[in-house]
């Protein structure tokens, strides 16, 4: 079965190689890689193209940044990428960013996972962040997969129009919701696992600023303001502690008060709020 892999990549330089290299000893390689340079200012493109030269199904492409850069400006390089396209015979688009590490058997093994669910149409699996040498595992949603390795049976990225360009984020979220709206089962494999690599001294940057920022991302998703307020609460744990959940539920309350112009289509909004009921209505307290 044959698969087409797409990477977005801006300043990159210093992780993207291991990433090549990760996907180089693949039991199964793409028949095409298209890695998009999105504005680099360092030597993304110059070492992307040191692979390219000698592994004929890496395409590098540069892409003028955006005007105003935002979380969406991924999404268009994802987008140009897809435009870039020249094989017709594949059965699978995977996304990979630029900052991944992968075992040799990653892709044959997702590849196994559709091949034995039928309906499936969206697969990943657990991200570990690689910190000043530390493994720190990502919290893993049951049906919702990371859009650093979002993997996508091709009728279902088709059917769903690829990723939505949302200002901050979440266009992983989105893919999956709308995944399940079309009838697609979106999974999580515990074996499928991902390495995320961070330079030294990044773990905690801005780490106050994102989470109040997730607030805004599940405002724009249309979360129901009732699953917001108990999603809160049962990430108090997670870093920084008790001050991150705030953060979100602060972040979600001053986009409802801004009233910004949600993307996604109305009938996506009613399916999320429709499952987040259905979830409350199941928790035993």
């Amino acid at each position: 079965m044959k698969y087409i892999l797409i990477t977005s990549a801006h300043n990159e330089a210093s992780l993207i190689g291991n990433t090549i290299k990760s996907v180089l000893n693949q039991q199964i390689k793409p028949v095409e890689w298209i890695i998009i340079d999105d504005g680099s200012s360092d030597d993304t493109s110059e070492i992307v193209k040191e692979f390219a030269d000698s592994n004929s199904f890496i395409k590098l492409y540069k892409k003028k940044p955006d005007p105003e850069r935002d979380f969406s400006s991924k999404v268009n390089a994802i987008h140009l990428a897809v435009s870039k396209i020249t094989s017709t015979e594949y059965d699978y688009l995977g996304i990979l960013d630029a900052d991944i590490t992968l075992n040799s058997s990653y892709y044959a093994s997702v590849i196994s996972k559709f091949e034995n669910h039928s309906k499936l149409g969206i697969a990943g699996g657990p991200i570990y962040d690689i910190v000043n040498g530390k493994t720190i595992p990502l919290f893993l949603h049951p049906n919702i997969t990371r859009g650093a390795v979002q993997f996508f049976k091709r009728e279902c990225f088709e059917e769903i129009g690829g990723l939505l360009p949302l200002k901050y984020g979440g266009e992983d979220s989105a893919a999956c919701f709308y995944a399940r709206l079309k009838g697609w089962e979106v999974h999580n494999f515990k074996d499928l696992e991902g390495f995320h690599h961070r330079l030294p001294g990044t773990a905690d940057r801005n780490i106050f600023k994102a989470k109040f920022r997730e607030g805004f991302v599940e405002y724009h998703l249309g979360y129901h303001p009732l699953f917001e307020f108990v999603k809160s609460i049962s990430r108090f744990k997670e870093q920084p502690v008790i001050a991150g959940s705030i953060l979100r539920f602060i972040g979600f309350w001053m986009a409802n008060l801004k009233r910004e112009k949600r993307l996604i289509p109305k009938e996506l909004i009613s399916f999320i709020r429709k499952e987040q009921i259905n979830r409350l209505i199941k928790v035993k307290f």
